[in-house]
């Protein structure tokens, strides 16, 4: 609910509103939060997105939570094609992340995102060639959750690119923040 000064959410009383929303934001980005390549795709039109809000939702079937943006365009990609990709990185691939905050250039000739080698998984969406590994989802249900969506994504394959020991990319391994 908003309330004052685009502070979202009650704010407990005897609280100044905008030093409690600075605190629920700090906790809020203490959560253990991974560091991904969201893959995306519509008919021909594919995308790549940095992207953290990504967990495990059930066992079985085996789903997976990824919360979009409603205004970004891969949101527009994954509710019309219905399947994405999270594309795990290396710890030591960090800076790609930031080649994905914003559409990417593609080049389907190339078979490349922004550069990055791709191929396209059993659904469709793109997966990078270098990430560590990923998982290939179709999307079973949307929920609309204020400004975002969450789509549930089915697993319906997935598999590791390199070592499976490599260290993979987590919120705090970089200077980025996203939540709260």
């Amino acid at each position: 609910m908003p309330t004052q000064q685009g502070i979202v959410g009650p704010i407990p009383s005897g609280h100044d509103p905008e030093e409690y929303d600075k605190l629920r934001r700090r906790v809020l980005w203490k959560m253990p939060s991974g560091l991904y390549v969201l893959g995306s795709r519509a008919g021909e039109r594919r995308n790549g997105m940095t992207i953290n809000w990504v967990t495990q939702l059930a066992f079985d079937p085996k789903l997976v939570g990824v919360s979009v943006e409603r205004e970004a365009f891969t949101h527009e990609l994954v509710a019309d094609g219905g399947v994405f990709s999270v594309n795990l990185v290396a710890q030591d691939d960090r800076a790609i992340v930031r080649k994905f905050t914003k559409p990417v250039e593609v080049d389907l000739a190339a078979r490349t995102l922004n550069g990055f080698p791709f191929h396209d998984g059993a659904t469709g969406a793109p997966i990078l060639d270098q990430a560590v590994a990923y998982l290939d989802c179709e999307v079973r249900q949307t929920v609309e959750l204020g400004g975002h969506s969450l789509f549930l994504g089915e697993i319906v394959d997935c598999g590791f690119q390199l070592d499976e020991d490599t260290p993979v990319l987590s919120m705090g391994d970089t200077r980025m923040n996203y939540g709260g």
